[in-house]
């Protein structure tokens, strides 16, 4: 079993509360046209005519070398958690970069790739059945950027 894991809810508030992101940076709050602005945090689209904040993450708890940053969105306003067993709302493009990490928070070098969006359950449940790997990322195919976590549920 797995589960999509949204970035915690401490670290969402931290930057809804105007706490800088990764790059030190206050985040950018924009409203939303309701299309392509997936929160990270709920896991479901802003709605259009609601404020949104633009910012720098890294899903990881250290610098290092693999601990990539990135721009994600996020509501700029406080909402519930979103994740579980099912497919997150805003997983909604045709292919995602699914690739796994281990306790050491580097990449598991062979485990990436850019997989259909129906591919990305199985995928990471294939990927989490070898002990070596911690948890697995969904990115963007085309950006890169941080959509969700998926640990073992």
């Amino acid at each position: 079993m797995i589960r999509f894991s949204p970035i915690p809810t401490e670290v969402v508030r931290a930057y809804q509360a105007g706490g800088p992101d990764a790059n030190g940076q206050t985040p950018e709050r924009h409203l939303s046209d309701g299309k392509g602005v997936p929160c990270r945090h709920c896991l479901q689209q802003v709605p259009a005519g609601r404020a949104y904040l633009i910012l720098a993450h890294r899903p990881f708890p250290a610098p290092q070398p693999y601990a990539e940053i990135g721009p994600i969105f996020l509501c700029a306003d406080a909402c519930a958690a979103g994740g579980g067993a099912e497919l997150p709302e805003i997983l909604s493009a045709p292919d995602y970069i699914v690739r796994g990490y281990g306790t050491d928070d580097r990449i598991v070098y062979g485990t990436g790739a850019v997989i259909p969006r129906d591919a990305i359950a199985a995928t990471a449940q294939e990927l989490l059945a070898d002990p070596a790997i911690a948890y697995v990322h969904v990115r963007s195919a085309r950006n890169n950027c941080f959509q969700c976590r998926v640990d073992r549920a």
